[in-house]
C-alpha cells in the first residue's frame, strides 16, 4: 500500500474547477459515532481507500475515541456508501444527516485526518462518564420543551454560526470555539442548573459531549436536540411542524450555510444591509470569514475593505513582496471577527473602509 494511494495529488485550484463545472448529482451529509478506536491512523486508511472508490468527498475527523464526518458522495452511490459504512459494526444503522439546502458543491476532494479527539473541546474526559448523555429530543419534543416557560434553549455553537441563524430565543454565546463555549455557558447557567436546559449544534456531536459534562458537573435536566438542526428540520418538514429555527444554518463546507427559513436575521459587514452570506476574503493573504452583500461583493471585489481589494489588483511580484510585511482583516482578527459596520451607522474598524 503506498501514500500516494491514501492522499489527494491533484492541485486544489484544479478540484475546485472540476466540481464547479460537473453537471454530477452529489449528495451532502453528515454524521458522528463516538467509540473508542484501537488503531485511528490505520482505520482511516481503510475509509480512505474504499470512499475514494465510492467518489466520496469531504471533512472527516478520526480519533480513539470514534468519528466524525461531513462529506459528499455522487447520489447514485449514497446506497452503496451506506452498505459499506454500516458494515463497520459501531457505524451499523447510525443516522446521516443529509443536507436541507444542497447544490452537491459541498467538498472538492476527501480529507480524513487522524486527530486527539473528534471535536476540540478541551475536557479530559477521564473525569466523568461520557456515555451518560443528555435526553436526546426529536422535534415535536423541541417544540413542546420549548413552549415552557422555565425552559432555556443554548446554542452551543460559535458566534458566527449563530449570527446568521439560531432558534427563537436562545442563548447565544460569544466564542469562536466550541472549548470556550464550555466554561463560559456553565458559568451563564450556574443559578439554573434544575431548570429544562435544550442544547443545540449543527448535528447533534458537539452537544453529546456538552450534555455529558453539564450532568457531571450538577445539571439535572439536560437535553439536547437529536441530531442537531439538520435533524430537527428534516423533521419538521417531514411532519409539518413549526420550525422554530430561525435564518440560515452555518456549515463548514463550501456552501457556507444552508437555508432553513426565509427570515435574514443578520446583516452585510460592510454596509448594513439584510443579509446573511457568508464569505471569505477574496485576498489569499487575508481570507478572512465575514458576512457580505451582493453589492459590495462588486464594490469590494469580493474582499473584506478597499485595503484587500487593492492589494488583490496588484502584480502578483508585487503582492508577494508585500504580503510578508503587510497586515489585513485576516492578521488581525479571529474567525467572523471583523465587521466593518454595525447596524445603526457607526464603523467598528475605523479606517478600514
Amino acid at each position: 500500500m503506498t501514500n500516494k494511494r491514501l492522499r489527494n495529488l491533484v492541485n486544489k485550484d484544479e478540484l475546485k474547477r472540476r466540481l464547479q463545472e460537473s453537471s454530477e448529482s452529489r449528495t451532502t451529509l453528515s454524521f458522528y459515532q463516538y467509540h473508542h478506536i484501537e488503531d485511528p491512523q490505520a482505520f482511516r486508511d481503510q475509509l480512505f481507500l474504499s470512499w475514494s472508490e465510492l467518489g466520496v468527498f469531504g471533512r472527516v475527523y478520526v480519533a480513539d475515541e470514534g468519528i466524525n464526518g461531513q462529506i459528499s458522495l455522487p447520489t447514485e452511490n449514497f446506497e452503496a456508501f451506506k452498505a459499506a459504512l454500516y458494515s463497520i459494526p459501531f457505524l451499523n444503522g447510525i443516522r446521516l444527516n443529509v443536507a436541507v439546502d444542497d447544490d452537491g458543491k459541498s467538498f472538492y476532494k476527501l480529507a480524513i485526518k487522524v486527530r486527539t479527539k473528534i471535536v476540540a473541546d478541551g475536557l479530559n474526559d477521564a473525569t466523568f462518564d461520557v456515555t451518560k448523555r443528555g435526553k436526546h429530543l426529536d422535534a415535536a419534543a423541541v417544540n413542546e420543551l420549548m413552549n415552557l416557560e422555565d425552559t432555556i434553549v443554548v446554542d452551543m455553537r460559535n458566534h458566527y454560526e449563530s449570527e446568521v441563524g439560531h432558534f427563537e430565543g436562545a442563548i447565544c454565546p460569544d466564542v469562536e470555539t466550541f472549548r470556550e463555549a464550555l466554561p463560559l455557558v456553565e458559568d451563564m447557567l450556574e443559578e439554573d442548573k434544575d431548570k429544562n436546559i435544550i442544547m443545540y449544534c449543527t448535528g447533534g456531536i458537539r452537544c453529546e459531549k456538552a450534555s455529558a459534562y453539564y450532568l457531571h458537573k450538577g445539571f439535572k435536566n439536560v437535553h439536547m436536540i437529536d441530531g442537531g438542526i439538520i435533524e430537527y428540520t428534516r423533521q419538521c418538514n417531514d411532519q409539518g411542524l413549526p420550525n422554530k429555527f430561525r435564518g440560515k444554518n452555518f456549515v463548514f463546507d463550501e456552501r457556507l450555510g444552508e437555508r432553513i427559513s426565509e427570515e435574514i436575521i443578520s446583516h452585510c459587514h460592510q454596509c448594513g444591509a439584510p443579509c446573511d452570506t457568508h464569505v471569505n476574503c477574496a485576498n489569499d493573504a487575508c481570507h478572512i470569514l465575514f458576512i457580505q452583500c451582493d453589492a459590495c461583493a462588486e464594490k469590494y471585489h469580493h474582499c473584506c475593505s478597499e485595503k484587500c481589494s487593492d492589494f488583490t489588483q496588484l502584480p502578483e511580484e508585487e503582492r508577494a513582496r508585500l504580503r510578508p510585511v503587510t497586515e489585513f482583516n485576516g492578521t488581525k482578527f479571529g474567525k467572523g471577527r471583523y465587521k466593518a459596520f454595525r447596524p445603526g451607522g457607526s464603523l467598528l474598524v475605523p479606517g478600514n473602509k
